[in-house]
């Protein structure tokens, strides 16, 4: 039993990510990525990602010695771009800006998700894997966003709670996986107006 997944990426400044990946690799990912958008999990074969983009299996399965370890990376290289910190010098406009790149980013991948929610939960090593490349690395930028909020003064410290960075992108993933509730952009705005800034805000007199 392999005691990890590969993901290609290493930890950098303050715990981040730093991808890793062959440009090669990552056009495997890359079509791994659309195809999975197209068909779902359950539909994706290595054999049509191979056929896809020109290479073999032996070669694919190198790398990613499982299907699920293949989707687990796409998808966080697909994911990748909404790591960039905005920075409007707003917190307010901050979160807008995660929460709609999350959005879209979940409209996208949903059937991704699904699949690859069900394999975590049966291997520990996906699931390790799924919370220090995804999970940890969304909360460090919801940390770097509320931290400089503070630094500007548009927040206290001591409002600052771990669970609130769940709020933005865990809510909008909860979400779209309910086949009759699929987040807006209202959701983003009432989540942040509503929600996140009134308890980052409450006892001050901004």
């Amino acid at each position: 039993m392999r005691s990890a997944v590969s993901t290609g990426l290493t930890k950098g400044a303050k715990g981040r990510r730093a991808p890793q990946w062959t440009p090669r690799e990552v056009e495997l990912l890359a079509v791994t990525l659309r195809l999975l958008q197209q068909h779902g999990y359950d539909r994706l074969s290595v054999d049509e990602v191979a056929a896809e983009s020109k290479a073999s299996k032996a070669t694919i399965y190198r790398r990613w010695p499982s299907k699920a370890e293949l989707v687990l990376a796409a998808f966080i290289e697909g994911m990748r771009a909404q790591l960039v910190r905005p920075n409007t010098g707003s917190l307010r406009e901050d979160l807008l800006q995660i929460g709609t790149n999350a959005l879209a980013d979940v409209r996208r991948n949903t059937p991704v998700m699904r699949g690859l929610l069900n394999e975590i939960a049966r291997n520990p090593a996906l699931t390790k894997a799924f919370r220090t490349e995804f999970i940890d690395q969304r909360k460090l930028l919801i940390d770097d966003v509320v931290n400089a909020a503070v630094e500007r003064g548009e927040i206290d410290a001591a409002a600052v709670n771990e669970e609130l960075w769940d709020l933005l992108p865990g809510y909008l993933v909860f979400r779209s996986l309910l086949p009759v509730r699929s987040p807006t952009a209202n959701t983003v705005r009432t989540l942040v107006d509503d929600v996140i800034m009134p308890s980052l805000t409450r006892g001050t007199n901004r």
